[in-house]
């Protein structure tokens, strides 16, 4: 079990932008996990009233706010997957409140095994966190097409978000399991289901 939560089994789920970690989420979630989006906690954190707001603002101005004062993300994606200086400013501030709102997440969770999702996983405070990590793979020509065809980037905004990203081949490194997402999605769900099914054993 977790040290940072004795009463909790951790995956930790990781691969970069477009390899299928939402999909391999949904389908844990299904299996019985609580599961975790840190990237969507990154949305709450970022929200008016909410911890990380006023540091973004300041941080990179009012462009960054629509006429509600919330904050735009796409245009401070615009921002910082630009420049990885801007990158890690933001990361700087996000980060400590997206680990805090996961800490309270994983203490309220009713099941016994927690799964969160973050593509930062190895990069930060959580990688000592879990008590196993998962990567999910998919050869480079999907990556970008999935961005194009299903996210509606240009090849060049594609191409821009995924240089911006630590390397896959160091995800793989330190896995404990590979799901490889470069089949049918019943082949992906098949390998879920194996390892799932070893980690509840």
């Amino acid at each position: 079990m977790s040290a940072a939560w004795p009463d909790k089994f951790i995956i930790g789920l990781t691969g970069n932008i477009a390899m299928g970690k939402s999909l391999a989420l949904r389908q844990l979630e299904e299996l019985g996990a609580c599961t975790i989006d840190a990237d969507q906690v990154a949305h709450e954190v970022m929200r008016r009233g909410q911890p990380a707001h006023a540091a973004i603002v300041q941080a990179f101005g009012n462009c960054v706010l629509d006429a509600d004062g919330e904050i735009v993300r796409r245009k401070l994606a615009e921002i910082v997957f630009a420049e990885p200086a801007a990158l890690r400013q933001l990361e700087a501030i996000t980060h400590p409140a997206v680990r805090q709102r996961i800490d309270a997440l994983v203490r309220a969770a009713e099941s016994a095994v927690v799964v969160i999702e973050a593509i930062k996983l190895l990069e930060g405070a959580l990688r000592g966190a879990v008590d196993a990590v998962w990567v999910v793979d998919a050869p480079p020509a999907a990556q970008l097409s999935r961005l194009v065809e299903q996210r509606g980037m240009t090849k060049a905004q594609a191409q821009q978000r995924i240089a911006a990203q630590n390397s896959q081949a160091d995800k793989l490194a330190a896995a404990d399991v590979i799901i490889r997402n470069d089949g049918s999605l019943d082949e992906t769900r098949a390998q879920i289901q194996a390892a799932w099914q070893r980690t509840i054993a």
